[in-house]
């Protein structure tokens, strides 16, 4: 008797699963095995737009090296000489902020701690906060010191609360350039003082910039603060550009006689953000207008679009063994474009691959999203599904490994 049951049901279901293995799946088909693609679904493209603008080449400026990024797609709008070793002299403080910001973030630090001035602090040279020896200093006192006023002494004062020493947190600094992938950066010291082994490249102070207005950005307002005042003294922010122009929030200045004048900047307009990094100008005008006109020309010729929202269901798909399916695909994160001004009419097509089968974890690959502009090919992105599949019970993979058969 149980044997007629069992070989009863056991046809039943081949003959269901043939059946219902012949009707079209209404989404891609779903395996992880076999990367071919299995549907292709366009996206609305954006509204057709007037033909693009043809891009001049960058302005020439005063500045030895330069470079211009897009923050969001970090591409690259304008360049010269950007991996040439250069001085950074206070860009260095950028560095040292970021340090100071990680420790904050991770609790290791307060903004009201109260900091002992040494005298290696106190005795620094070049520019001052003018702390006093010996005189407690609240940390966020001294970050407005370092930032605002470029002061040495209190990024000296920063430096030995987070190391002990300057020396053991210039440690620090060279091993967080090597995370942050600044391949032509090597410190020497916290504030930039010139030293024979103390240089940079104004691609990895793009990615300084971009890492810090990414990782911090709670942080970030500090460097759009336009004076502070210390001990009596108050001081301007020697980044002009805040005063001459409204979409510049940050970030820092550096001059020393052979670094020339240096100069970070972001600027923020309509949506769109873009860091310049000017090395070696002649003057401190000359580094403000090199900046101006680099920024100018980005927001001229270029703009940048979110072309598909992270976390938007792209595809719904079948996953075979799932204990649920269909199943929702995406991407995890907003996906940017920088194009020319313009060239807005963006094509987006979702690849899903076949015959998926369960259990899926969260960052599986199971297909592409490819963008397109103009027939040309811009990116091409992994679909991942946007909440891990599990398997489902013995009898759902039973019946889906025999429909397989059929498949």
């Amino acid at each position: 008797m149980y044997r007629h049951l069992i070989a009863s049901l056991s046809i039943a279901s081949i003959m269901g699963a043939a059946c219902w293995a012949a009707v079209p799946a209404t989404a891609a088909a779903p395996t992880a095995a076999a990367p071919t693609t299995a549907a292709k679904a366009t996206a609305t493209s954006t509204p057709a737009a007037p033909p693009a603008i043809a891009i001049p080449t960058a302005p020439q400026v005063d500045a030895r090296a330069y470079i211009l990024v897009d923050y969001q797609t970090n591409q690259v709008l304008a360049e010269k000489e950007p991996a040439a070793r250069m001085e950074p002299a206070s860009l260095t403080k950028l560095m040292t902020a970021y340090i100071v910001f990680r420790e904050l973030a991770a609790g290791k630090l307060k903004l009201e701690d109260m900091v002992n001035v040494s005298e290696h602090a106190w005795r620094s040279e070049g520019s001052r906060t003018f702390i006093e020896l010996g005189k407690p200093v609240t940390v966020q006192d001294l970050i407005l010191g370092m930032i605002v006023q470029s002061g040495n002494d209190a990024t000296i004062a920063l430096a030995e609360r987070i190391a002990g020493t300057e020396d053991t947190f210039v440690q620090l600094m060279n091993s967080t350039a090597k995370q942050l992938n600044m391949v032509g950066t090597h410190f020497e010291n916290s504030t930039g003082l010139p030293s024979p082994q103390h240089y940079t490249t104004a691609r990895d102070m793009s990615q300084l910039a971009n890492a810090m207005i990414r990782d911090f950005p709670q942080f970030y307002k500090y460097y759009s603060i336009r004076e502070f005042e210390h001990n009596g003294i108050k001081q301007q922010n020697r980044n002009g550009l805040l005063e001459k122009d409204p979409s510049v929030d940050g970030l820092k200045t550096g001059h020393t006689d052979s670094a020339g004048f240096c100069l970070v900047t972001s600027s923020h307009r309509d949506g769109m953000r873009l860091v310049s990094v000017v090395l070696g100008s002649t003057s401190m005008k000359g580094r403000e207008n090199a900046s101006a006109a680099l920024l100018s020309y980005g927001f001229t010729f270029y703009d940048t679009k979110l072309v598909v929202k992270g976390g938007a269901v792209l595809a719904s798909t079948r996953v075979w063994k799932a204990a649920q399916s269909p199943v929702e695909v995406g991407i995890k994160e907003d996906l940017y474009m920088t194009l020319a001004r313009g060239q807005s009419a963006v094509n987006t097509v979702v690849d899903v691959m076949p015959k998926l089968i369960a259990p899926l974890a969260a960052d599986a690959n199971v297909g592409t999203l490819r963008v397109f502009s103009g027939g040309k090919s811009l990116a091409t992105v992994p679909l991942q599904p946007l909440k891990p599949v599990p398997a489902g019970g013995w009898w759902r993979r039973l019946i889906d490994t025999i429909r397989l058969w059929f498949a």
